[in-house]
């Protein structure tokens, strides 16, 4: 019989696809795992409300568990535990840094002001002087950002914090 481990592990093939080198399970997407009443209920939470890849995303973790020979499941997507960028787990923040997206800033603490976006270290030479280029990047959980110090342009994954 399987475990929640042992599929959350399986799960680990579902990358996004918007970042290829990011697993569901590292960006926080997949938020329950569960067997009861013979069945496996895998829930889902979208890092935005309307997040365009969550069918496709959905349809992929489907075809890992039929490939695992896991025959009675359901995979359902679901806003009741609200996604945060506290969700992405250490391995995610250093998959988003390797692939030249630097990783939302922890939420533990209350963001009062775009401080926090202003000053983001880059991912490519870990310089400090950077700038805010622009709020909205390629995606909505994107922003733009410059640093002085390798004269190169990157994105930033959005901080998103609790409701």
């Amino acid at each position: 019989m399987f475990d929640s481990k042992q599929i959350l592990e399986w799960l680990e093939e579902v990358k996004d696809p918007e970042i290829p080198v990011l697993s569901l399970v590292d960006l926080g997407v997949i938020t329950r795992v569960e067997f009861k009443e013979n069945k496996w209920f895998v829930d889902m939470t979208p890092t935005f409300v309307g997040c365009p890849a969550m069918d496709y995303m959905k349809q992929d973790v489907e075809r890992v568990l039929q490939e695992h020979g896991i025959k009675d499941f359901e995979v359902r997507v679901t806003l009741a535990d609200t996604w945060n960028s506290d969700k992405i787990s250490e391995k995610g923040r250093l998959a988003l840094k390797q692939f030249g997206l630097a990783p939302p800033p922890g939420l533990s603490t209350l963001i009062d002001d775009l401080s926090i976006l202003e000053h983001v270290a880059c991912p490519r030479c870990n310089g400090t002087h950077t700038e805010l280029r622009s709020p909205f990047g390629s995606t909505l959980c994107r922003s733009i950002h410059y640093c002085h110090e390798c004269k190169e342009a990157f994105e930033q994954m959005k901080p998103l914090g609790h409701d």
